[in-house]
């Protein structure tokens, strides 16, 4: 019996491809997999391995618990380009400080939803117009 987490591996895998445009075979070629791997994934015949749920998570642009837990913060009408400036902002601010010393990973990522958020109304608000 598979619990919860993983019914979700497989949706938002199949979700975040398509929102690329990509096939099978082209996430396999950007992330080192084969394609028969990632249609593995994609029907739930196996799990993906953290490690490979980060490397999809850093090529998306979207947190692991995104892809693990189906946590959506990415609107519907985002397309592939806001999805990149998004991840270009994110990894432009890596190497994040407060009061000269650094943050923890989880006080990163914590600021990181916070920019996600902001940089998702900020967007949403210039296509509107």
């Amino acid at each position: 019996m598979t619990n919860d987490k993983e019914t979700k591996i497989p949706q938002q895998i199949t979700l975040l491809r398509s929102r690329f445009g990509w096939t099978q075979q082209e996430l396999a070629d950007r992330i080192g997999f084969t394609k028969q791997t990632i249609s593995n994934w994609e029907t739930g015949l196996k799990v993906p391995r953290m490690g490979a749920i980060q490397k999809m998570a850093d090529l998306f642009g979207v947190s692991i618990s995104f892809i693990i837990e189906g946590d959506e913060t990415t609107p519907e009408w985002a397309d592939e380009n806001d999805i990149l400036d998004l991840k270009e902002m994110l990894e432009n601010n890596v190497n994040m400080a407060y009061g000269g010393e650094e943050l923890t990973d989880e006080e990163k990522q914590r600021v990181k939803d916070v920019l996600t958020g902001i940089f998702w109304e900020k967007n949403k608000q210039r296509k509107d117009k």
